[in-house]
Order: C-alpha cells, then structure tokens, then sequence
C-alpha cells in the first residue's frame, strides 16, 4: 500500500448492515451564543429511513457501504456484527457517495469496478468495536505485508 494516503489502514470485508438515516436533535443555545454559532446540520432528507447494504472497507475511522447512497452529510445509526464482538451499534455521518456502479480503466489490465454506495465517519462506535476493527486490520496487513 506504498500509494495509501487515507489516516487509516482498511480492509476489505463482506458484512451485511442495517443502516438508518437519524438525522440530529434540535440545538437551543442561549441568544448571545446563537449570534455567533455556526455548525454543520445532518440532512434530514430520508429521516427514519432505513436501506440494507454490505459494510465492504472498513477501517477504525469509517466506512465504505455498498448500497442506495443516502444524501450527504446525513447522520445515520448503523447496525452489523464483528467477529469476536457480536452486534454492534454505532452512529456516523455521510461524507461522500457513488450513485452508481462505474468502471476505471487500467493500463493492460482488468478495469477496477467502483460499486454505487457511500463513506460514512463514525461518531461513535463502541471502544471494544474499534479495537477488533484494529485488530482485522492489523493482522490482515501483517498477513499481505
């Protein structure tokens, strides 16, 4: 992975998910903050939705869903199982999708197929989840390294 430039490693997997798009909870703040204050809002757009997909690049900071691509900056909750953790709940924000499915030719090789989908950052994930996301990766790197 000499050309990996993203924060964290990821690994491939095939894990069936349950994602729901949550959005977020009314903020008050008081006058003179309210003023002053600025801060990204979750689309609301598909709230109480719910889509089923296969979690494919994971890492512990995020990742890729296969499926129908929410819109973007929605707030989702995502439920999927780990091995050795069990279910696992976590919430996160879409960053980026692919509409569609689409081809990337390569020089004198296979194209690389982009499957339609999206990003998702976690805000929140169970700790003993990010340790086994960890862990996978860790060891599939030590294994292909």
């Amino acid at each position: 992975m000499k050309n990996e430039q993203r924060r964290a490693l990821r690994i491939l997997v095939d894990i069936p998910i349950v994602v729901e798009s949550i959005g977020q909870a009314p903020l008050t703040l008081h006058a003179n903050v309210e003023k002053i204050y600025e801060r990204v809002n979750a689309s609301n757009e598909h709230r109480g939705e719910q889509i089923i997909g296969a979690l494919r690049d994971l890492s512990t900071n995020g990742a890729f869903i296969y499926g129908e691509p929410l819109p973007l900056l929605s707030r989702v909750a995502m439920r999927f199982s780990l091995d050795d953790v069990g279910p696992v709940e976590a919430v996160g924000w879409i960053l980026w999708r692919r509409t569609d499915d689409c081809e990337v030719p390569r020089d004198n090789d296979k194209p690389i197929v982009l499957r339609r989908g999206f990003g998702v950052l976690f805000e929140a994930i169970p700790l003993e989840a990010r340790f086994a996301i960890h862990k996978m990766v860790t060891q599939a790197f030590r294994v292909s390294g």
